[in-house]
């Protein structure tokens, strides 16, 4: 499961790219109802993964989120 879910991550990064850099309309709408569809798919291996167990995420420290929070609203104010 872990080899298909990263699989199908790459192909996202794929189709991201193509409905990026497509030169029509016709073909950046395909990209992307092809994007959309493999996201989907990703999510549904995902939470597979999450409700075995076989994909643990862990908890962000709240202090380093206020930290970086704060370190890039300042950046981006002065730029």
């Amino acid at each position: 499961m872990q080899d298909i879910l990263m699989l199908e991550k790459g192909v996202c990064d794929l189709y991201m790219h193509g409905a990026i850099e497509s030169s029509t309309n016709n073909i950046s709408e395909t990209f992307k109802c092809a994007l959309n569809d493999s996201l989907t798919m990703q999510d549904e291996i995902y939470k597979k993964m999450q409700s075995k167990g076989w994909y643990q995420t862990q908890q962000a420290d709240q202090n380093e989120v206020a930290t970086l929070r704060q370190k890039f609203s300042n950046s981006s104010m002065q730029g």
